[in-house]
């Protein structure tokens, strides 16, 4: 039988389809989105977005430590020859365009991460506010100037790095065998050919270089790389599990050695630059609370108040981690969610033992498990705000009981204010 709600999403998704962006509003047979929007008081999205610069902040006081002591690659970071290299190439720049992930607590915003790598959500947040906000034009969006703000400030990096004559081609580099993120890279290309830039679609293995360290894909001379290939995946690639074996393990040192020459040799801009290799990686929490000392007392401050306690595995005593269960979540220093976020509460005594007991030396943190505030539904907003040159100018939710993973609802989002509250559309 279908139903009137079945009906009502029917028609959403046909119209998200019809944007030519989004093309997946089902997963596994399965709603991915919800009509219904998370709508932000003005004095919460002003405490996201400070928030979200502040501990922008952090990192990039992260990075500039690392930078003056690059013995902490091995010794804290545990990078392999190849993800050093990126770093080393391109330190201490790390950040372009990078998504937050905060939720409420009853004790403030508590952050999971900055994806400052490849971050996602962007389609999602575009389309699905410009849907909605078509049927309830009194409500704010807050990404309306998400697409300028981001390839403004590639167009900065671009006029400020490269020679005046250099043609305004930017490549998208994404996994071409995966289509998970095949909206976004749409999105990107929209905004860009809006702008009139030349784009030019591919992965890694279509960059090869040309006369004086330029980078061609497809044979085509470039002077952007947008790049939404991880850096993880550049590099030597190793299961963080003992028990799980990666076919592949080579780095793409071909690919990765065009790209970093083109770069050094200002032919090329590359957003996210490879030094995102080092705030991605999880472990760059746990430096901030062993090494708090070493940052500057706002700093200290923020990492207080926003990021939970974290620690390197290797540093914990197996036996408090046992006895604490519910009280850690256990996370891969690339991972993302699924099999390589484990949250002690929502496992078996047997699965957390086993779980460290596999967990590959040198590759996890446990992090402070904190409770986040519910919706009246009962599921849990993980606000994502992003970041543009360190300025948050966005904000993509998605709603989930339990951890977020890729089941996880994108919502619209927008920002109602106190004065005249928007009355929140019914549920579809």
């Amino acid at each position: 039988m279908i139903t009137p709600e079945r009906l009502d999403y029917d028609a959403l998704a046909g119209k998200v389809i019809e944007s030519g962006i989004l093309s997946d509003p089902w997963i596994d047979g399965e709603p991915r989105l919800r009509a219904e929007p998370v709508l932000i008081p003005f004095a919460l999205q002003s405490s996201l977005y400070r928030a979200a610069e502040a501990v922008a902040a952090v990192y990039n006081e992260l990075c500039l430590l690392v930078a003056e002591r690059p013995a902490w690659l091995d010794d804290f970071f545990g990078l392999t020859p190849y993800q050093k290299a990126m770093w080393l190439a391109a330190q201490p720049f790390w950040h372009g365009i990078a998504r937050a992930d905060i939720f409420l607590t009853d004790e403030g915003l508590a952050f999971t991460e900055i994806n400052s790598d490849t971050p996602t959500g962007e389609a999602e947040a575009v389309v699905l506010n410009q849907i909605v906000q078509a049927e309830h034009p009194g409500l704010e969006d807050p990404n309306t100037h998400l697409a300028d703000r981001f390839v403004s400030m590639v167009e900065s990096l671009f006029e400020r790095t490269l020679p005046a004559r250099a043609p305004r081609t930017a490549a998208i580099l994404y996994p071409t065998e995966f289509t998970e993120d095949l909206a976004l890279v749409r999105l990107y290309r929209r905004w860009f050919e809006e702008r009139g830039w030349e784009v030019v679609l591919g992965s890694p293995f279509n960059l090869t270089a040309g006369p004086d360290s330029t980078a061609l894909l497809f044979d085509k001379p470039v002077s952007v790389m947008l790049r939404h290939y991880k850096t993880d995946w550049w590099g030597e690639r190793v299961s963080p599990w003992l028990d799980v074996e990666i076919p592949d393990v080579r780095p793409l040192s071909a690919p990765l050695g065009v790209a970093l020459g083109a770069s050094l040799e200002g032919r090329l801009v590359i957003v996210n630059p490879f030094g995102a290799v080092v705030p991605q990686n999880k472990r760059s929490m746990a430096f901030m609370w062993e090494h708090i000392h070493r940052f500057s007392p706002t700093a200290q401050s923020v990492i207080r108040r926003h990021i939970p306690v974290t620690s390197r595995l290797e540093t914990m005593h197996v036996e408090q981690l046992l006895a604490e269960k519910d009280e850690w979540v256990l996370k891969s220093d690339y991972g993302a969610e699924g099999d390589e976020v484990i949250l002690g509460r929502l496992v078996t005594p047997e699965i957390w033992k086993a779980s460290l007991a596999q967990a590959r030396p040198g590759r996890w943190i446990v992090q402070r498990y904190f409770e986040a505030q519910k919706e009246a539904s009962g599921g849990v907003v993980n606000y994502g705000v992003f970041l543009v040159a360190g300025e948050a100018c966005g904000v993509y939710t998605r709603v989930q009981t339990g951890p977020t993973d890729d089941r996880a609802l994108s919502t619209p989002v927008f920002i109602a204010g106190p004065t005249s509250p928007a009355q929140a559309p019914p549920q579809r």
